[in-house]
């Protein structure tokens, strides 16, 4: 291979399902390998086969399931035992077995993990690395070996840890991976380490870093500038403990500062549709903040932001997000000026430019709200309701609400026998009607009901399906007495689309029904409903 093109190899469906409280199953993997071959990754470590009984089916599967067309699958283990033959070592055959093109071997190099977890002796440890990777190759595989603890290792006995890469090499792998497997190093200590490795090998080295120091990306970053040209990590981080190098953050920087070319095809414009693509599949909740494809890592939200992106975007953001498919975002909030909120309306849909009477008004509505306890930052649908409504002059209405209770029944020692009943009372279509609704709870019970009565009228309403609810209790120090806000996340089933409303009332259930009309006014003025009756 030409030593100076770059490997990208991704190993989120064997080390980054190590994540506490992960747990993938067969068919989550087949899901998640296409889209990170669409990302255009060299390599997808499927996971460990002989080993682990789902990751020999998934291989199996794999093999006739699968079309991939920019990755290869590579599977991992072990080399073979201590005092055994490669040829006769079941986890090894289980590797030929798996039919990947690429076996990934996990190899000591740190002699005190050789010595104490082995059991064995240093020489030993290098004629396992050798028999191995000769075997592998002399079937027809192409090899990387993971240098485990190799950076702790190179700093405790640095003259054993080259040997063993020297071996690896020697025997016939492609690459050999210098691992922070306990994820403790700084990015001058890679940097120089990997430089000494480079000095004394010709092969390709690559870069697996985890991150319990909070460097793993720095870390993998260090080691390109040295002399790396393999990069090992997981999409969104995922991965034992504090987990692995983020490879989406990996290849970005790599790309976009460094002007290298890492991803096959356009993989790197759909970085963000990918990463939350297999959130979803893993179920684990994206991070906002996460850089690059984070729904945060483009918002701003302090009004001398604001003011200085209405002249140019560029001079508060360091890359454009339609790059890696992210957008900017302007969040409104007590900090939000006059230009925030023209921003903000233009990527709502409004053209607010030359309206200073009423960018000024919105902006002070927005502070009093805040005041109170609302927040605009995750609510987009109850700041467009409310700029809606300064622009018309009056709210936007499609119903009237005279009045709803809420009983709860419980039964003491017995919360399963609880039954929660809500009644509505409202005019709708130009009718009154009366609708009462059970639930699991107070709110659940408050949204059946108004459901009940407003889908004869509007049937629109039976998509809007709540698909996340978060409760915060501000101003704890009053106790039972502190404002409540509610945040709630709706879906158009039929169209595809969420948005967000907050409530903020004196309770859990005020709060509720507050950001629960918010929703379904926002979901039929985007459904192109107009008032009826």
């Amino acid at each position: 291979m030409d030593p100076t093109t770059f490997d990208v190899y991704d190993t989120t469906l064997r080390d980054g399902a190590q994540q506490e409280g992960m747990n993938l199953s067969v068919s989550d993997k087949l899901a998640i390998a296409p889209l990170l071959d669409e990302l255009g990754v060299g390599y997808i470590e499927g996971g460990w086969p002989g080993a682990i009984p789902k990751d020999t089916e998934f291989f199996a599967r794999a093999a006739k399931e699968l079309d991939l067309h920019h990755a290869v699958l590579a599977a991992f283990g072990a080399t073979r035992k201590a005092g055994t033959r490669a040829w006769e070592d079941a986890q090894v055959r289980a590797l030929l077995d798996s039919e990947a093109p690429v076996v990934t071997l996990v190899a000591k190099s740190d002699l005190r993990h050789v010595e104490r977890a082995l059991r064995t002796t240093g020489e030993e440890n290098l004629a396992m690395i050798t028999d191995s990777v000769a075997f592998l190759v002399g079937e027809g595989r192409r090899v990387v070996v993971d240098a485990e603890h190799f950076f702790d290792g190179y700093r405790f006995d640095p003259a054993y840890a080259l040997r063993a890469a020297v071996a690896a090499f020697a025997a016939g792998a492609e690459v050999v991976t210098l691992c922070d497997t306990n994820g403790g190093m700084l990015p001058g200590w890679v940097a120089q380490i990997v430089s000494d490795v480079r000095a004394e090998v010709d092969g390709r080295l690559g870069i697996h870093a985890h991150n319990d120091s909070g460097c793993a990306v720095a870390n993998t970053l260090a080691a390109v500038d040295a002399g790396a040209v393999h990069v090992q990590g997981t999409v969104n981080g995922y991965g034992e403990r504090t987990g692995n190098a983020d490879l989406l953050a990996v290849v970005a920087n790599l790309e976009l500062k460094d002007g290298r070319t890492l991803l096959a095809g356009d993989g790197l414009r759909e970085l963000t549709r990918i990463a939350h693509a297999i959130s979803e599949i893993t179920n684990i909740a994206p991070f906002a903040r996460q850089p690059y494809v984070g729904a945060s890592a483009f918002a701003h939200k302090a009004g001398l932001h604001a003011s200085a992106i209405k002249v140019d975007p560029d001079l508060y953001q360091h890359i454009d997000p339609t790059l890696i498919g992210n957008d900017m975002r302007m969040l409104v909030s007590d900090m939000a000026g006059r230009a925030s909120i023209e921003l903000k309306g233009r990527e709502l849909g409004f053209d607010l430019a030359g309206q200073g009477e009423l960018l000024s008004r919105v902006t002070q509505r927005v502070k009093d709200a805040e005041a109170q306890g609302y927040t605009y930052d995750a609510a987009d649908a109850s700041f467009e309701l409310l700029l809606r409504e300064e622009l018309a002059g009056e709210r936007t209405s499609f119903f009237d609400t005279e009045s709803w209770r809420v009983i709860v029944d419980t039964v003491p020692g017995n919360p399963a026998e609880a039954i929660a009943e809500a009644t509505v009372k409202m005019v709708v279509g130009g009718s009154r009607v009366i609708a009462t609704g059970e639930g699991n709870g107070p709110v659940n019970a408050l949204d059946h009901a108004l459901r009940l009565a407003l889908v004869p009228t509007y049937p629109e309403v039976e998509r809007f399906e709540l698909i996340d609810f978060k409760v915060r209790i501000l101003d704890t120090m009053h106790g039972t007495d502190a404002v409540t806000r509610v945040l709630v996340e709706t879906m158009d089933t039929g169209a595809d689309t969420t948005w967000s409303t907050v409530g903020v009332g004196p309770n859990v259930i005020e709060a509720s029904w507050e950001a629960i009309v918010d929703s379904i006014v926002y979901g039929l003025v985007h459904a192109g409903v107009e008032k009826r009756g």
